[in-house]
């Protein structure tokens, strides 16, 4: 009886101490990193995920993983052995800091749609352009037309053939979509 009792006042003590770790949210974001991995799979890792309405976040390579009500160490163990027992990564090692605002995340987002191979949204930074979005989602799929991408920005919508160098430098502003169309008859 005394040692139950010293045990649940250890237990309590314990909580006061430890910080409670806050758990990931739903329509929040994380910031996920990696180590362990050659610089140019970090590249495609690093970044800030949103976390939908659902749950989960939508991971390079391994699709969606459930997110919400976990706690970041607890998100990065997850991450670990996903990648691990899809024998993408070795030796993995992820750092996730959680609860961004998406209110802020999104703003400073692109949108890539269409046959991309990770469609979602992209990080915006200052110099991005429809050629650099479309890559940073992995690039068009074999069904992908480059020659008729769309960007649609404010309303209007305009339609780029990204296989001439001239339009490969198209600025992209905050918030706007740009979508890869599905190849026609032609292959165009």
């Amino acid at each position: 009886m005394i040692r139950t009792l010293i045990l649940q006042i250890c237990a309590v003590a314990f909580a006061l101490v430890l910080p409670a770790q806050a758990q990931i949210k739903k329509g929040y974001s994380v910031q996920i990193t990696i180590q362990g991995v050659p610089s140019e799979e970090k590249l495609r890792i690093d970044g800030t995920y949103p976390v939908s309405e659902s749950g989960y976040v939508n991971m390079p390579f391994i699709s969606q993983v459930r997110a919400a009500g976990m706690r970041a160490d607890q998100l990065a163990k997850v991450l670990e052995s996903s990648y691990k027992s899809a024998e993408i990564y070795r030796n993995p090692t992820f750092q996730v800091i959680e609860n961004y605002n998406t209110g802020d995340v999104e703003k400073q987002m692109v949108f890539v749609g269409g046959q991309t191979v990770r469609p979602g949204p992209v990080p915006y930074t200052r110099d991005l352009t429809v050629y650099q979005a479309i890559q940073a989602a992995g690039g068009a799929t074999p069904f992908g037309s480059m020659k008729r991408v769309k960007l649609f920005r404010g309303g209007n919508q305009k339609q780029y053939n990204l296989t001439e160098s001239r339009f490969m430098h198209i600025p992209l502003e905050p918030g706007d979509t740009v979508e890869v169309p599905q190849k026609d008859w032609l292959g165009n």
